[in-house]
């Protein structure tokens, strides 16, 4: 099984493309992820991670998504190989969005008057869409159960 969950913020507004082949969205992002644990007098580290958005879960991100919302993504791993221009193999990780959540609470979110904060996406690597829709409302941060 290859499932990815993260937490984080993000480190910049996300970037907006589209595919060549068939003019399909393409969100690109990145998370910095703290680590859980720290070793005794050493400060907080953070992963950086990259995370691509396809479709409508990418017009999502680009729509709402800003640098330093904190943020859930659900997704998987994908690697992936190409040669640059000068003939070198280049390779890259990343997380493919699947579902995308708001983590911030409400209050501290500044598009809180212009979104109700419900939400939930599903999308493929090929732009197409998938039938299960997570939707959901999260009406105050004092109604989580976490």
């Amino acid at each position: 099984m290859n499932k990815v969950v993260l937490m984080g913020r993000l480190t910049r507004d996300p970037e907006v493309r589209y595919t060549q082949t068939n003019n399909t969205l393409v969100a690109n992002f990145s998370l910095a992820v703290n680590r859980r644990f720290t070793r005794e007098g050493d400060t907080q580290t953070a992963d950086f991670i990259n995370i691509i958005a396809w479709s409508k879960t990418g017009e999502f991100v680009s729509k709402y998504f800003k640098k330093g919302q904190q943020v859930g993504v659900i997704g998987r791993i994908q690697t992936r190989s190409w040669d640059d221009q000068s003939g070198q193999k280049r390779y890259a990780t990343e997380v493919v969005a699947e579902e995308v959540y708001f983590a911030d609470s409400k209050r501290n979110n500044d598009d809180s008057d212009n979104f109700d904060n419900t939400f939930g996406a599903d999308s493929s690597m090929d732009g197409s869409q998938g039938s299960d829709t997570s939707d959901f409302e999260v009406s105050s941060g004092d109604d989580l159960p976490f």
